[in-house]
């Protein structure tokens, strides 16, 4: 339980998750939900750490928080740059990066990347196939061959995040993490949230996956050479970015590499709505909401899936424009931007936990559900 009396927990959304952590679906969860600007709900359960040592979660536990890099630290940049016209978002990834000048990728934008449509593989093995030499991680993705043609579908990939963090770093000069210090983190006086946490915040950070990247290489088994690599690691994951690319990329990637406490997230989630950003003007925050996707396999805005996706992990509690994302590692943020709601769940499920790991998409879209009823039941006459 929180110690901090002045922010309300709501007992149905912490039985539930205490419940979920008894079932062994993760060993630790911290919920966050605010509402018209203010914290509505809050509150830490389990532990961060079980192995090798006990750490209890609290609201100020540090996560990793894995793909929610994507838009929390790229989405925002690209929404910036866009702003000040420093790049189009329909200007050709190869007029910035020439490495995707052949034939095949010529014509791919970053909005294409931006929304998964570029046609690029979901994931690769960065170590192997660059033989150790994460200089030439570009050149190999840039290399690969395309899964569809550009625009036609949407295949959720890292190497296209893994681009645009390379293509922001192009544009600004500097590498991802000192432009996301310079961009977001300085302005909005953000104190617990960097790539690559120093060793002496470890005590307070969540675990990670117990085995190394055992899920990963298990991802590789019918690859020979990429299954017996001995650039996997086997040792508990804790303090370092659980993302193998990312860990081998510098722990600093377009894609994965962020750790942040909910009440943080929340900080960066509120840059999202128009009329909460103090780094984004009104009509910039509108491409968040915006299906960008129309007609495709999934509903998807500048770095966010929207509800309208079927299926999607904010479950029917959310409006259709409501937009979110899901970490790898057991986080997620969605933001329903109408009501401006934001939804914050960070678990970290792969940790003292064998494979498979527990698809946990039931849970988020519960913890929705219930923390909306929660909601509505504390503002009578508040719309659902």
């Amino acid at each position: 339980m929180m110690t901090d009396s002045s922010i309300p927990f709501d007992e149905t959304v912490s039985a539930y998750l205490r419940e979920r952590v008894a079932l062994n679906d993760f060993p630790s969860a911290v919920y966050l939900v605010a509402e018209q600007g203010r914290v509505m709900l809050a509150d830490a359960i389990g532990d961060a750490v079980r192995q090798p040592q006990r750490h209890a979660a609290t609201i100020e536990t540090v996560y990793d928080l894995a793909s929610l890099t994507k838009p929390l630290v790229t989405g925002l940049l690209l929404a910036l740059m866009s702003e000040r016209r420093q790049l189009g978002l329909d200007h050709p990834v190869a007029h910035h990066l020439a490495e995707f000048s052949s034939d095949d990728k010529r014509d791919i934008t970053i909005r294409q990347l931006a929304t998964h449509t570029s046609g690029l593989p979901a994931w690769r093995q960065l170590a192997v196939l660059t033989e150790g030499e994460s200089a030439r991680a570009g050149q190999v993705i840039a290399a690969q061959a395309l899964d569809y043609a550009p625009g036609t579908r949407v295949v959720y990939s890292d190497l296209g995040f893994i681009t645009l963090g390379w293509l922001l770093e192009k544009i600004a000069g500097a590498g991802l993490a000192e432009i996301a210090r310079r961009e977001i983190s300085e302005p909005l006086q953000l104190r617990r949230t960097y790539f690559n946490p120093p060793a002496s915040m470890k005590s307070e950070i969540a675990a990670s996956e117990s085995d190394g990247n055992a899920y990963e290489r298990g991802m590789c088994k019918g690859d020979l050479v990429a299954y017996t690599s001995p650039r996997w690691r086997a040792r508990p994951i804790w303090g370092e970015v659980h993302d193998g690319n990312a860990f081998f990329l510098g722990g600093a990637a377009g894609h994965a590499g962020l750790f942040s406490t909910a009440a943080e997230v929340l900080r960066l989630a509120r840059q999202f709505i128009a009329s909460r950003s103090e780094l984004l003007a009104p009509e910039t925050c509108a491409l968040f909401r915006a299906n960008m996707t129309e007609g495709l396999n999934e509903a998807r805005s500048l770095g966010w899936q929207l509800a309208a996706t079927t299926d999607s992990t904010a479950g029917a509690a959310l409006a259709p424009d409501s937009f979110g994302h899901l970490g790898f590692t057991g986080t997620s943020c969605w933001i329903d931007a109408a009501r401006e709601r934001i939804y914050i769940l960070l678990t970290n499920r792969t940790h003292d936990h064998t494979l498979p790991f527990v698809n946990i998409n039931g849970v988020r879209r519960m913890f929705h559900t219930l923390a909306t009823d929660a909601l509505v039941g504390s503002v009578p006459g508040a719309a659902r």
